[in-house]
């Protein structure tokens, strides 16, 4: 997966500027969930595209080319993959994982890890195109150069395994209510999921 990101890191980032409103649009549902202040960590921060918008000071991917854009973006970035953080325990009051889940090679122990390096009450933030949305099941059909190594996941199969690992107090965001080609303003993000091709997640450590 790294040598993906690696190869087509140029492409990746150019998406955004593409697809500029479907990048805002995402940016404002994860904002509605984001703690005010705090020391954050996004996991696959990629060229912190994300994390330059959001305030998130931290970030970890297994991507050199990435982060190169990423540093130059003002984030903290390490290289290194979410299975194993290179962070104490209890070093951050909340952790994002936008897009990223889809992609890594043992979620559980990616999970386990944002648990372990969240203080108490710490937020885990995690965006997702649901599988079981019209863009889920339009990008499993479309196997971008992306996509089709992703590993989708629906919005209940998620929050159960956050469950299984102690996590509790969800909130739900959506948005993305149209193919990003047909998207041409910012969408205003709305409670709960189900319409949206894009879910934000936010629960608390337990």
């Amino acid at each position: 997966m790294k040598n993906i990101f690696d190869r087509y890191y140029q492409r990746y980032d150019e998406w955004y500027d593409k697809h500029k409103f479907v990048y805002l649009s995402e940016i404002e549902a994860v904002r509605k969930v984001l703690p005010e202040g705090g020391k954050g960590l996004e996991i696959g921060v990629g060229t912190g595209r994300f994390a330059s918008q959001l305030g998130i000071q931290y970030g970890i991917d297994p991507s050199k080319r990435m982060l190169e854009i990423a540093k130059k973006r003002g984030i903290k970035a390490k290289l290194g993959c979410g299975e194993k953080l290179p962070f104490a325990n209890g070093t951050f009051d909340y952790v994002a994982i936008i897009i990223t889940i889809c992609f890594v090679k043992d979620p559980i122990k990616v999970l386990s890890e944002v648990r372990r390096v969240l203080k108490k009450d710490g937020k885990i933030i995690i965006g997702i195109i649901d599988k079981n949305s019209f863009l889920g099941k339009f990008y499993q059909r479309k196997k971008s150069v992306f996509y089709k190594q992703a590993n989708f996941f629906g919005v209940k199969e998620l929050t159960s395994l956050l469950e299984t690992l102690g996590f509790k107090k969800f909130s739900y965001y959506q948005t993305v209510f149209k193919i990003p080609e047909e998207i041409s303003s910012i969408e205003k993000p709305k409670r709960g999921y189900g319409r949206g091709g894009f879910v934000v997640i936010r629960g608390e450590k337990g």
